[in-house]
């Protein structure tokens, strides 16, 4: 319960603060790629489960994150637990994946000792179909939230389920 409410603390520290905006000579037009303009906690939110519904496509780009919600104080936070990019948003969870792993491994901790966990995911389809500048900005997304079940994060957080 503390390592989620340290996280989930951070990351709504991230949510609640402006990023520092750097001064150009020319005004620029906002990019909707923005990583900083981007919120997770705001997207619809669907069940872990969806990759087993029928689909009449194999989906789109996307950018997807997948999140819990806990305890802090006295109110529920979510908590963003892994960022990632997908050029086909309704095949990239049908095969082996370590996240998809990780997931069980944390819903049978929670089990084990009686926790609640609602843990969902969320898709942001507004992402570049270029596979490079997807991958650069779900990076980014991944260092600025600090997901921990991201291996770039590990160091900060611990491995999960390792």
């Amino acid at each position: 319960m503390q390592w989620k409410a340290q996280i989930a603390a951070y990351q709504q520290q991230v949510r609640n603060s402006q990023p520092p905006k750097q001064a150009t000579l020319f005004a620029l037009p906002p990019t909707h790629c923005d990583p900083d303009s981007i919120d997770p906690f705001s997207l619809k939110l669907i069940t872990m489960q969806f990759w087993r519904m029928p689909a009449d496509s194999p989906g789109y780009p996307c950018i997807y994150f997948v999140i819990d919600f806990v305890f802090v104080i006295d109110k529920i936070v979510p908590l963003l637990l892994y960022v990632g990019e997908s050029s086909q948003s309704n095949q990239r969870w049908k095969g082996v994946h370590d996240c998809k792993r990780y997931v069980e491994k944390y819903h049978d901790l929670h089990h084990k000792y009686g926790l609640e966990r609602a843990v969902s995911i969320a898709f942001w389809f507004d992402t570049p179909s270029e596979r490079r500048a997807r991958q650069d900005l779900e990076l980014s997304l991944i260092l600025r939230w600090k997901s921990p079940f991201n291996k770039e994060n590990w160091e900060r957080w611990g491995q999960p389920f390792g």
